[in-house]
């Protein structure tokens, strides 16, 4: 029922989904909107109920109070639905804020878990980066950022099948010293911290370079650079697209490249990546963007099946135990 697009696009691409995926998929909402959509597509050999919630939460509503007002809505609906076990994950691309604060509140944290993250990959020269948080804690504590990188690691070996990622924790200069109070206290936890491979700082231009496969930072940071990239990609199709039309020759050799120019677009389309799991959450929760088109739609859905397959849960249990240390060190720099 959410994104800018709702029920026309949220249902063709979610089916799109089930049927590439091999998944059974619930329509959680109003059914008198879903139905005439679903009648229009073909859902032959595919498993499809329709799950009803008679409430939507809007995108301009305070997230933990629409939840609590609003227990019928299609996002609450959903979450209890895992939380019940009548569904392995909960895709949406509403109110992402009300998705994380009905997660926080239904399903709860992994224990030992103090806040979830949101993790996504963006493209790269390499291939992809890894970014997290990417806007659920904005102010976060040294202990938040060592537990993101930890199951920053689970979610890029068990998901993005990345053998021993590298992990680099985001700043305005490489050396140690550089940053602010808060990287400054979490660069000396990330290098005690066993089963991660640190590979030091790293700044904004190594997100785009690959120079790691996963970058560590705050909520806020992490949100600005993910607008600012999606942004920076529409601006360069924009201007190959201009310049490639502005005069005949061009165009024919804009017509003789157009696989290339297609496959460089692909490369950017955060409709490729689709969603991005709230990582830490005790089920699999995927907020996939507000703007989703269907094929962003059926990408999460694929998101959500990796997820669920791959136990993230029982993976981040483990790191967590494994890197005991460096966050019981946390814990004790900040009572301090």
């Amino acid at each position: 029922m959410g994104g800018d697009h709702g029920v026309s696009v949220v249902v063709p691409g979610a089916i799109e989904g089930a049927r590439t995926f091999d998944v059974a998929l619930r329509l959680v909402g109003d059914p008198a909107l879903i139905t005439p959509v679903l009648d229009s597509i073909d859902t032959s050999n595919l498993d499809v109920e329709i799950l009803p919630a008679s409430d939507v939460i809007g995108m301009d509503e305070h997230p933990a109070q629409a939840v609590r007002r609003k227990p019928q809505s299609s996002i609450v609906v959903a979450l209890r639905a895992v939380k019940d076990g009548a569904a392995d994950a909960a895709v949406s691309a509403g109110n992402s804020g009300a998705m994380m604060a009905g997660s926080l509140m239904i399903l709860g944290r992994i224990p030992g878990i103090e806040r979830p993250a949101i993790a996504s990959y963006m493209p790269s020269a390499r291939s992809r980066t890894l970014v997290l948080d990417l806007g659920a804690v904005t102010d976060p504590k040294p202990l938040n950022l060592v537990q993101f990188a930890l199951m920053g690691k689970v979610y890029a070996e068990r998901v993005l099948e990345r053998s021993d990622p590298t992990i680099g924790l985001l700043s305005n200069g490489e050396e140690p010293t550089k940053g602010n109070q808060l990287v400054q206290q979490v660069y000396p936890l990330l290098v005690q911290t066993s089963g991660i491979r640190f590979h030091g700082n790293v700044e904004g231009k190594d997100v785009a370079m690959g120079t790691v496969d996963i970058v560590v930072t705050d909520g806020f940071t992490g949100n600005v650079v993910l607008k600012t990239a999606e942004g920076v990609a529409t601006m360069l199709t924009d201007i190959l697209r201009e310049e490639l039309t502005n005069s005949l020759p061009r165009r024919v050799a804009a017509f003789l490249l157009r696989p290339a120019f297609r496959a460089v677009r692909q490369r950017l389309d955060y409709a490729e990546i689709g969603g991005a799991p709230l990582l830490g959450i005790d089920g699999t929760v995927i907020i996939a963007h507000g703007r989703s088109n269907e094929r962003a739609i059926c990408n999460a859905v694929g998101v959500a099946r990796r997820s669920a397959e791959q136990q993230l849960i029982e993976g981040i249990r483990s790191a967590l135990e494994e890197g005991r240390a460096a966050t019981e060190a946390a814990v004790g720099a900040e009572t301090v």
